[in-house]
């Protein structure tokens, strides 16, 4: 009997349909060791041999796997092929007693049987340099880890961390944040005009184009200059004078590579990054695409014949290419996995797995075949026009103002592969006709600020900057997530917290190696001659430690935490020993303390009067409104505070009555719950995110994840509301209604 083991149960059944009775296959779980949990687990005077332990939780796996080996004729190990898998295996190796150059090691890229009895015809040993590099990876994030956080405990707040990549793309989240708030909208506006073709009765919209013959900045038209444009344009005389008329060709997007598929289904189908991955995972261990970590944009000419033969057979010869599309990775350090993200068989369509996986692992299925089959179909083809209209003022002023369209001419790869394009029939104009100026339009606008980092957005920065690595991503905002440095705003978009524009800014003056986008980058290719057998792990380990270890002895002494954790004061007075509470910012944000520490070690969260302005208008105007507002519960006046999430009414005899509200952010704007008739509709939050929903809950339980506009549905009278693309629609998914 042979024993192959594998890192997953759910690989290991798949595997297991696939071969004879004389093999079995068994699953390790993971890693079977590891670093120790409660020290470092590193000799730095000793070339930084790493110390490596079972982990309990493992133990009952490892003694499963010895008594299994103890009976096979031969064992081979079958983990993933990144440098992950190969750590794995060579932790096995280690754990089960296994000679590593003796060992046989496979490796696929699908999880098939054409795929697996391939590699079990050609097995490898395990690739030390592979090996090494995932150590020296291990080791760095652990030297950081273990000696940086102690450090932020004592000078910041208990319970923080600090990672070699975390605080790299923290840094990132916290500028874009800052860009924002620095940002300085400008107004412009843009003069439009509506046109008419007496000789086809159509009429048509153009846009200035030109400016008195040139070229112009969008912000150089003011209010002033738009109301200037407006009155001079009328009764101006409108002439075609140009007709640009040309084909042009859409190609399709390359396969997937791990980054990519994150961004586009963030994008597409509004996944995070975990998210992506652990159902890629799935899809994976379940024989139905390739391996999901990977920046190789090959496809194997195994499926390039397999997708022309089923698109021929399927849509016909004009939806095939004569030769395969194939696309060369940019990445220089491609080299982790031999293929794109792909279906294992091009015939395998969405429909044939949807019985077989959950609605989530469908759609992204759905979008890897989409994306996968699309890459070798046709370019699609559209006419794509443009009108230039002149117009001449009676001061003898003359500005062009343009018209475009575009109309799709042959779908190709759009088939597959839908994405939005904007279809526009322009009227069948001759050039030098005359139309008339029916109406003139200008319309005010504003730059607007960079959005904050989406899942998708954050990885495409990583990735530009050659920050961390196919496998690293969704890790990496999965841990800035859960560790508090980071939460996701009502778009799902990533925002820093108040203790990580602390932190950031302590590292970027203090450590600025660890959180310099060029140097972490540098690290990265480091890491990559290691897997490459270019580099000896340790002296890159200890080009980076001495310095930074020899940093961090010197900030202790020279770093006061009242320099980095400056308090506030506040209006508020402690209800214990009647001192000032004064506002203290702590690894969960911002909250009021007593200035009598340690004699007094009360606390509170800052929900009072310390997060009002007194000259606020905004708040005064709430207050004003909801003044002589009564608590419900226990009779006394309810009064405005302000939250994480905005304004609320809270009870004013608070700690003794704990009573709160949700209050309308839009100047009071109220609409009345259409269910009973007499509750509000305010805005609420949940893990998902905002809704709406009435304030006479648990009465009334009617609710909404749109905005209610507060204007009925003219087919059915329900409440509008605004979806995420800000589109009016009925709340009635039945009634299908869209303004």
């Amino acid at each position: 009997m042979k024993l192959i083991i594998v890192e997953s149960p759910t690989k290991a059944k798949t595997i297991s349909k696939f071969l004879s009775k004389d093999y079995q296959v068994e699953s390790s779980f993971g890693h079977v060791r590891d670093l120790p949990a409660k020290e470092m687990g590193i000799d730095i005077e000793h070339n930084f041999e790493p110390k490596y332990v079972t982990p309990t939780k493992a133990k009952k796996t490892v003694s499963t796997l010895k008594a299994a080996a103890k009976k096979a004729t031969e064992v081979i190990l079958a983990s993933d092929e990144d440098r992950e898998g190969e750590a794995i295996a060579w932790h096995l190796a280690q754990v089960l007693k296994l000679e590593p150059e003796k060992t046989q090691r496979i490796v696929f890229h699908e999880i098939t049987k054409p795929a697996i009895m391939e590699a079990l015809e050609h097995p490898r040993f395990i690739n030390q340099s592979l090996v090494d590099a995932q150590q020296a990876r291990r080791i760095l994030d652990r030297l950081v880890g273990y000696e940086l956080s102690p450090f932020l405990w004592k000078k910041v707040a208990k319970g923080l961390s600090a990672g070699r990549v975390q605080s790299v793309a923290i840094r990132l989240i916290v500028e874009r944040e800052r860009a924002i708030l620095a940002f300085d909208a400008k107004e412009y506006w843009t003069v439009g005009i509506k046109l008419n073709s007496a000789r086809t009765k159509t009429d048509f919209q153009a846009d200035l184009f030109r400016l008195n013959g040139k070229t112009f900045d969008k912000l150089d038209i003011s209010a002033e200059k738009a109301k200037e444009l407006k009155e001079e344009l009328k009764g101006a005389n409108c002439t075609i004078v140009k007709i640009e008329q040309k084909n042009i060709s859409k190609n399709p997007s390359s396969p997937f590579t791990t980054s990519t598929l994150q961004q586009t289904a963030n994008r597409l189908l509004g996944f995070s990054a975990k998210q992506t991955m652990t159902l890629a995972q799935k899809l994976y261990e379940q024989g139905f695409i390739t391996y999901m970590r990977t920046d190789s944009l090959n496809l194997s000419p195994q499926f390039l014949n397999e997708t022309k033969a089923y698109l021929q057979s399927t849509l016909g010869a004009n939806y095939t290419l004569p030769e395969a599309r194939l696309f060369k990775t940019k990445g220089k350090n491609a080299q982790e996995a031999h293929e794109a993200v792909r279906p294992t068989s091009a015939t395998t369509t969405p429909e044939d797995i949807k019985e077989k996986v959950d609605k989530s692992t469908f759609r992204l299925y759905q979008l890897i075949w989409q994306r996968s089959l699309a890459t070798q179909m046709p370019a699609a083809k559209f006419s794509a026009s443009a009108i230039n209209t002149e117009a001449v003022c009676l001061n003898k002023n003359k500005h062009i103002f343009r018209t475009s369209g575009q109309v799709l001419l042959f779908d190709g790869y759009l088939k597959i592969y839908p994405e939005k394009t904007s279809e526009q029939q322009l009227p069948q104009l001759q050039d030098q006709e005359k139309v008339d100026l029916l109406d003139i339009k200008t319309e005010q606008h504003s730059t607007k600020p960079p959005a904050r980092y989406s899942d998708a957005g954050l990885v495409k920065e990583l990735e530009k900057y050659g920050i961390g690595r196919p496998s690293t991503y969704a890790p990496t905002i999965n841990t800035i997530l859960t560790r508090n440095y980071v939460e996701r705003g009502d778009d799902k978009r990533l925002k820093p917290t108040d203790i990580a524009l602390v932190v950031n800014d302590l590292l970027v003056k203090h450590f600025n190696k660890i959180v310099d986008y060029n140097f972490t980058a540098g690290m990265e290719n480091d890491l990559d001659a290691v897997a490459n057998d270019e580099k000896e792990w340790q002296p890159v380990i200890a080009n980076f430690y001495h310095e930074f270890h020899d940093n961090l002895e010197k900030k202790y002494e020279n770093i006061k935490k009242s320099d980095i954790m400056p308090e506030e004061k506040s209006n508020e007075i402690c209800d214990k020993c009647k001192s000032a509470m004064i506002i203290k910012t702590g690894r969960y944000g911002k909250f009021l303390a007593c200035s009598g520490y340690p004699d007094c070690r009360n606390i509170k969260k800052l929900n009072g009067e310390a997060t009002i302005k007194k000259d606020d208008p905004a708040v005064n105007a709430l207050q004003e409104k909801y003044k002589g507002t009564v608590c419900d519960k226990c009779g006394a006046e309810m009064i405005v505070r302000s939250g994480k999430y905005g304004p609320f009414l809270a009870c004013s005899a608070y700690p003794k009555c704990k009573n709160i509200k949700n209050i309308n952010e839009d100047g009071g704007k109220e609409i009345t719950c259409p269910a009973c008739k007499t509750g509000k509709i305010v805005k609420k939050f949940s893990k998902r995110g905002a809704f709406y929903a009435c304030d006479n809950y648990p009465d009334c339980k009617n609710a909404y994840w749109g905005k209610p506009t507060g204007d009925k549905c003219p087919d059915c009278e329900s409440l509008l509301v605004q979806d995420k693309e800000g589109q009016t629609v009925c709340s009635d998914k039945g009634c299908g209604y869209k303004k």
